[in-house]
């Protein structure tokens, strides 16, 4: 375990209260040096550390930073191969995995940003990933012998994991909107954006990145205009621990749906959750926004709407929107 690790389970056991450098250095055996750059180290992380003159440091006991250990400790053994990597900032974390893959990385690395520069949305659009407030992870896997039609549905795996994930750790009833959104109480809290390479010479899938951005709180200033109508947080006050609960339940649910592929025993988990069922949509193709009524969605994950001149069609892929 490395020094700034040990000084961090030290502050992780007197959380709330001040402890002194000279005594942080003599329970560790360690300089008051060493002890300074743990705690600048841990600083620059995302951890709130105060540091009063004769004092000490004390770790801010509301404290919630991702951490690759707090994350571990809520795994479940069948979890535990997954080797996640957290970061303060990344540009993406899509493309931190898809760097890591494109690399030779095997499956189960799991990037995690506290926050993202330059996040990524379905259809290019821009995904708001400030600091602090939100968990943003994606998963890089390499599944064997799977079809085309069966790599679109990890988009809809995710949801129905994510959907008990969050509904597990804070209670509230997650639901889903066709087909990449995670809403509570009519605000999205979710987005999720999968991407798959193929062999350019075999035609067959090298790996699916599957990532994962979640609003855990809202950010300090609220969410700006253009989404503050829509935008929504799972939890409503911050607490110790609960971005590392939450993120690890995202993984131990998703993973044990993945173990059963190409089964697809989350289709009824996703169903029930639809949001839009029974909905008026407005259904987005190209430059045309075509009003439609929701029929339901089918075992492969389509959307059955109802054009207003009649006609009936099954979406596999696209967008929707929709007032709720």
């Amino acid at each position: 375990m490395s020094t700034k690790d040990t000084v961090l389970v030290l502050f992780e056991k007197n959380k709330g209260f001040f402890i002194s450098g000279e005594r942080i250095a003599e329970e560790l055996n360690i300089s008051r040096t060493a002890v300074w750059k743990a705690v600048k180290k841990l600083q620059s992380e995302g951890y709130e550390i105060k540091a009063v003159t004769n004092r000490g440091y004390c770790l801010d006991k509301e404290s919630d930073v991702l951490t690759e250990r707090g994350i571990r400790s809520n795994l479940q053994d069948y979890c535990k191969d997954l080797r996640p990597e957290v970061f303060v900032r990344v540009d993406s974390t899509n493309t931190k995995c898809i760097e890591k893959a494109e690399k030779g990385e095997p499956e189960g690395y799991v990037a995690i940003a506290g926050s993202q520069s330059a996040g990524r949305g379905r259809r290019g659009k821009a995904f708001f990933s400030p600091a602090e407030s939100g968990i943003y992870m994606s998963i890089l896997l390499r599944p064997v012998g799977l079809t085309e039609n069966q790599v679109l549905h990890f988009t809809t795996m995710a949801a129905a994991a994510v959907s008990e994930a969050i509904e597990s750790v804070s209670g509230k009833k997650a639901d889903i909107k066709w087909v990449n959104d995670i809403f509570i109480d009519g605000k999205k809290v979710c987005g999720i954006l999968s991407e798959a390479s193929y062999g350019v010479q075999t035609g067959k899938l090298e790996y699916v990145i599957v990532g994962i951005g979640v609003n855990a709180y809202e950010p300090s200033g609220g969410f700006p205009s253009s989404i503050a109508d829509v935008a929504g947080k799972v939890f409503d006050e911050p607490s110790a621990g609960l971005k590392n609960r939450l993120a690890a339940e995202i993984l131990n649910r998703f993973m044990a749906y993945y173990e059963h592929l190409p089964e697809t025993p989350y289709s009824e988990e996703y169903i029930r959750r639809s949001v839009v069922t029974g909905k008026d949509v407005t259904v987005h193709k190209g430059s045309e926004m075509i009003r439609a009524h929701v029929l339901g969605i089918d075992q492969e994950f389509g959307l059955k709407v109802r054009y207003e001149d009649g006609s009936v069609e099954v979406l596999r892929s696209g967008e929707i929107s929709i007032r709720i």
